[in-house]
């Protein structure tokens, strides 16, 4: 027997038109590439977004074109998220940190049939047009007076706006319809697909909303530090209007001071974003002597959070929340919102349960996996690979076939390629990912576990704990390190700062400063890159 209720689809552009009646006041502000803040309502937002669906069905954009965007964080970017997928084409938002060999690929893959870029990226397109399809239509986001001389021949954004009508009939699609493109960085092979739909993206925000919309209140101020290049900025362009929260739009301007003037300015209560971002915020706080105003929550992904961060943040009030997930997952596998008895505990205790990779969204299942496919206990000591399922979870890799069917196991689970353990109350501790790990004389070294043990130590600002060869013992650990000051603190002292969390055999062999790490399109620590750096290195008793 089957329920008797109506089924009406899960639709992106409901989300917008349900902001703009509830939500009349919350706004999107935004520090502009033009060089000012500016400021929308969720009914302007609307007003604007139906001029741009207007004129997107002008330029014949149709039923699964995709639309790329090259931008920061700002209003217009988040007007194309609503418009492109509102009139069934497909966003698609391109990482400007990736190379330009990775650009031309994906851009050709898509067969993207617009490209919408802020002024910053009008350079980068300049260098690479002749490689990209020759009937692309290029938009500049900003108004006449600002647009830069380019050999793009393109068209103007605000341009394109004008005299359009400000309502429009959204049709209604099929949920399953493709709403958005988000591509891996790509550091083994080509680059990735991950095709989101409107069922997904939707289901995706309500998720979120139910598990973090505690922290969120209604008409306070939310930074999506995280960029909309990547994974739709953890999915806030549509979690936020929802819970009627003001977006405060960075722009291009992510070093601490930059930050920190726009949350204080702006009293934002929640901001969003990876470690190394957080870095920077932390020691401008500490150079100004206290916390932006408002500033009470912060959510920490995309690579794990040091102990001593979240230490950090807790000590000065300031809320965390250590959050996991993939872009092949919308991306929010995993929430850092503490249940009651965790925030009882003594705040050592909690700290440890802080610097866990959270507990499962619902919606999201969790397994882990031996070598041989064989299922883990959730016991907190078992380890293996993890493995994710969910309506929020790619089943396979756009226009990739053969990716697909790796990424897929015979039960319909996706490999996320993490090694991780799962406690019995859910927490889940990501030890690295598989190529991360160190095999040592046939046992295992989390490189997350010495780099967060190390970054501890007050004489380093950032690290990475990577493997090299050794002829006995298979791999050794080795710690590149980035000093926080003039201070180069022994091997031997790093030992003595690290030992109470680790066997002997289990630290480095050696530490290497260096004055910054490489970083991924995504803003982690590239490892790839670290590795072929050091290929040549030698451990000290073999040199």
């Amino acid at each position: 027997m089957l329920g008797m209720m109506m089924h009406r689809p899960l639709m992106i552009s409901d989300i917008l038109t349900y902001a703009a009646e509830a939500h009349p006041k919350a706004e999107i502000v935004s520090a502009r590439t033009e060089g000012d803040i500016h400021r929308q309502t969720y009914p302007e937002t609307l007003a604007r977004v139906s001029q741009l669906a207007h004129a997107l069905q002008g330029h014949g954009v149709r039923l699964g074109d995709r639309v790329a965007t090259l931008a920061w964080n700002g209003y217009r970017h988040v007007e194309l998220y609503y418009a492109i997928s509102g009139v069934g084409g497909v966003c698609h938002t391109i990482n400007p940190r990736l190379s330009a060999e990775q650009l031309i690929y994906i851009v050709n893959h898509a067969e993207d049939k617009l490209l919408f870029t802020d002024t910053t990226f009008v350079p980068v397109l300049e260098a690479v047009k002749d490689e990209l399809p020759k009937d692309m239509v290029y938009v500049i986001m900003t108004d006449r007076d600002h647009m830069p001389e380019n050999s793009l021949n393109a068209l103007c954004y605000e341009e394109l706006l004008t005299g359009q009508p400000e309502s429009f009939d959204w049709p209604l699609l099929d949920e399953n319809t493709a709403s958005g493109l988000c591509y891996t960085s790509g550091t083994t092979g080509h680059p990735k697909g991950a095709l989101y739909s409107h069922r997904s993206t939707v289901l995706h925000a309500l998720l979120v909303t139910s598990v973090m919309g505690c922290t969120l209140p209604e008409g306070s101020g939310v930074l999506p530090v995280v960029p909309l290049f990547h994974v739709n900025a953890w999915g806030l362009p549509y979690t936020a209007p929802i819970l009627g929260l003001n977006m405060v739009m960075p722009g291009p301007a992510l070093d601490g001071p930059s930050l920190y003037k726009l949350m204080n300015d702006e009293k934002v209560h929640s901001a969003w974003g990876v470690p190394t971002v957080w870095m920077g915020l932390l020691a401008e706080i500490e150079a100004q002597g206290k916390k932006p105003e408002g500033f009470a929550d912060v959510v920490v992904g995309g690579s794990a959070a040091p102990r001593s961060m979240i230490e950090a943040f807790e000590k000065m009030g300031v809320e965390v929340g250590h959050a996991w997930g993939m872009t092949e997952m919308s991306p929010i596998g995993t929430h850092g919102v503490m249940p009651t008895w965790v925030k009882e505990l003594p705040f050592d205790q909690m700290i440890d349960k802080k610097a866990l990779q959270g507990r499962r969204v619902f919606g999201v299942e969790l397994k882990i996996v031996d070598d041989h496919g064989n299922r883990q206990p959730h016991d907190g000591k078992a380890i293996g690979e993890l493995y994710v399922r969910g309506n929020t979870i790619v089943g396979g890799y756009f226009n990739n076939a053969e990716a697909s069917e790796k990424a897929i196991d015979s039960e319909g689970w996706f490999g996320t390629g993490d090694i991780a353990s799962i406690d019995p109350s859910g927490f889940l501790s990501i030890q690295d990912r598989s190529k991360d790990l160190i095999k040592s004389g046939g046992e295992w070294i989390s490189s997350i576990d010495l780099e967060n043990a190390a970054m501890s130590h007050p004489a380093i600002a950032n690290c990475a704990a990577i493997a090299m060869p050794h002829p006995k013992w298979d791999e050794r650990p080795v710690l590149i390190a980035v000093p926080s000051g003039d201070e180069r603190p022994s091997l031997a002292d790093i030992h003595e700062h690290m030992s109470e969390h680790f066997a002997k055999w289990q630290l480095p062999d050696d530490v290497i400063w260096v004055e910054a790490l490489p970083m991924t399109a995504t803003g982690k620590t590239s490892k790839l890159t670290l590795r072929q750096q050091f290929a040549d290195y030698k451990l000290p008793d073999l040199r």
